[in-house]
């Protein structure tokens, strides 16, 4: 996200019509909690460009028949989804980190501390089995 794009700049009527609604429903969106634009000391709303994206994007799945309820629900389930991804992203970078390390701590002699590791599975509802095998 690049600086420009938070930066809030937008007056009311200027981002209502780059977002092709009426000024009111702007209001109507931030009394419902969907957008939340910055506030100059007086108190004036102000629109960054991310406030219009978000805006475009509740106009998208008003066209599609959605309340704002549900609405509120798709953005906070896309908004996890892409901190989900992120975290996996971050985990799949450390886990090829992990096995870079033990190759080339391999491939130099040297053990790589990988301790073997026996699991057991457990069927929900049975008392898990006692038998060491």
């Amino acid at each position: 996200m690049t600086k420009h794009q938070l930066k809030a700049v937008y007056v009311i009527s200027v981002a209502a019509e780059l977002a092709g609604m009426h000024p009111q429903t702007l209001r109507i969106y931030e009394r419902r909690g969907l957008v939340s634009p910055a506030r100059t000391q007086g108190g004036n709303r102000r629109y960054s460009d991310d406030d219009i994206q978000l805006l475009r994007r509740i106009s998208e799945l008003t066209d599609e028949g959605m309340n704002l309820e549900g609405i509120r629900r798709v953005m906070e389930l896309e908004d996890e989804n892409l901190r989900l991804r992120q975290e996996l992203d971050q985990a799949r970078q450390i886990a090829l980190h992990a096995i870079r390390e033990a190759e080339q701590a391999d491939l130099r002699g040297v053990s790589a501390d990988l301790v073997p590791l026996k699991q057991a599975i457990a069927v929900f509802g049975q008392s898990p089995s006692l038998d060491p095998d």
